[in-house]
């Protein structure tokens, strides 16, 4: 089952490569899932295409660690971070704010990298720092311009992106450094933030300092009047390992953005809702789309869905089955295996793709999804499947008995015929879950309708967020069809009537 299960994978990394006339891989750029990380990793992609050398952009990754795993292990080729996360987040090392921001601090960075194999560019030139915000309306009438003073309203809602939350330069040690006691403080994903800032949910809430929505939403950054946050100049992370023509693209970008021209990137990306306009002018090319139409996104998203759904689901049957037919014999085998699978289905799908991407074999790719799903559909099947078993009626089962027929035969014979509905129940549920949760498979870029999802919603598009949706919607009630049309199939035609 193993070298099944391997030969599977092989087939979804195959497909997930990108045509090419050439047996060259392609440089793979990685984002994180905010705007101008994704406008840096277009303008990467385009400046190594520039050089000659073909190159993917893997966008809205997920967060540092992610990104930085994915670095580390090799499943992407560069990515674009600040000198700051670096400082406090990759490298963890503690010191004055200033630090990060000299050549010799660079410098050691580059030292410290190297033992993993990984590069570092010189800066961009541009500082994105985090900031605190407010509606300046507001701020205005509250006499709020810097941190210190929201000492003064502590009732004031906040709310934080969840990274910034357990960052070490971030909520916690800020309200250590100035002394605030907010009473209301909730995590909640960055784009969402100003959508409730703009609706007066909350009031203040954490954004990068060249955020184009703070000046086109009439929003004000307070000042760090403490010089809390440290330096986050732009920079490129890279394997060192890559082709030389890589390299040298990203370091033609070195000191070539101000904060000014990143903000005016940015904009342009969201008013465009396209990140790849943002490249182009970058390089003052005409602005040209060079897109897929929306139907060969379409059919490129939902064969990699179907494919992680497949592979995943199938995994989930071969195992689960065998499991349940365990778990329906009493004893203390069957409270393990019913305990165990519960407590996978408890773990919120996007702590078990951290935990799975961790672990030094899997890492970030395609087989950490496919992993993930398959465990998540584990409980319908194991349970559905023990549950049949379990409701044959005593009758039933010792006149299998009387007749003579082997333990095994009584059981693909009478006992599995006879759960078959139960058993079909829990694989429909397990599909119709898998088809739902594979969408996050597109956070560690594994692809999938997940991409325009989360896209969609980093750009505030509803359009784009449907294109992911809407189909996802679509194949769970297919999925769902589909199994009606096996029950007439394969549940046998007794139990069926009996079922009406």
């Amino acid at each position: 089952m193993k070298a099944l299960f391997a030969f599977f994978t092989g087939v979804l990394l195959a497909s997930a490569a990108p045509a090419s006339s050439t047996s060259i891989q392609p440089a793979l750029v990685g984002s994180k899932k905010f705007t101008e990380s994704y406008v840096l990793a277009d303008i990467a992609q385009l400046a190594i295409e520039r050089a000659g050398y073909p190159a993917e952009h893997r966008q809205g990754m997920g967060g540092t660690i992610i990104l930085w795993e994915a670095l580390k292990e090799g499943a992407i080729t560069c990515y674009p971070e600040y000198t700051g996360t670096i400082r406090e987040v990759i490298l963890k090392t503690r010191g004055p704010t200033t630090e990060g921001t000299g050549e010799a601090d660079v410098e050691r960075m580059r030292q410290r990298f190297a033992q993993f194999g990984v590069g570092m560019t010189g800066k961009l030139g541009f500082n994105n720092t985090y900031a605190l915000v407010m509606r300046r309306e507001q701020a205005r009438q509250l006499g709020i311009h810097q941190i210190s003073d929201l000492n003064r309203y502590p009732q004031l809602p906040v709310g934080l992106s969840h990274e910034f939350l357990g960052r070490e330069d971030g909520w916690t040690p800020l309200c250590a450094r100035y002394g605030l006691h907010m009473r209301n403080v909730r995590g909640m994903d960055h784009t969402l933030a100003y959508e409730a800032l703009a609706k007066g949910e909350i009031d203040v809430m954490d954004a990068y300092s060249t955020d184009a929505r703070i000046a086109e939403e009439n929003l004000v950054a307070l000042r760090d009047d403490q010089g809390f946050f440290p330096q986050y100049q732009a920079v490129f992370l890279y394997r060192l390992e890559a082709d030389p023509r890589v390299l040298q693209a990203l370091r033609s970008l070195e000191g070539t953005l101000t904060e000014q021209r990143m903000i005016q990137l940015n904009a342009a990306a969201e008013r465009a809702r396209d990140y790849s306009r943002a490249a182009a002018l970058y390089f003052h090319e005409r602005v040209q789309s060079h897109a897929d139409s929306l139907a060969s996104k379409l059919a490129r998203w939902t064969a990699r869905h179907l494919l992680l759904v497949g592979l995943s689901l199938s995994g989930s049957i071969v195992l689960g089955v065998p499991l349940g037919i365990w778990a329906g014999r009493p004893g203390w085998g069957s409270e393990i295996i019913l305990g165990v699978t519960g407590v996978v289905q408890t773990v919120p799908s996007l702590a078990l793709l951290a935990l799975l991407v961790s672990i030094p074999f899997l890492g970030i790719g395609p087989q950490t999804a496919i992993i993930a799903l398959f465990l998540y559909g584990l409980l319908p099947i194991v349970r559905n499947t023990a549950s049949g078993l379990q409701d044959i009626p005593r009758p039933v089962r010792e006149s299998a008995q009387a007749l003579g027929l082997e333990p095994r035969a009584q059981l693909t014979q009478v006992f599995l015929p006879l759960a078959s509905r139960s058993i079909f129940a829990g694989i429909k549920t397990s599909a119709v879950i898998n088809v739902g949760t594979a969408t996050l498979a597109a956070l560690i870029g594994a692809g999938g309708l997940g991409e325009p999802i989360i896209s969609g919603l980093n750009l505030n598009d509803s359009a784009l967020i449907l294109e992911g949706a809407l189909p996802a919607a679509f194949l769970a009630l297919l999925v769902q069809t589909a199994f009606g049309f096996l029950d007439r199939l394969l549940i046998p035609k007794g139990l069926r009537l009996a079922s009406v």
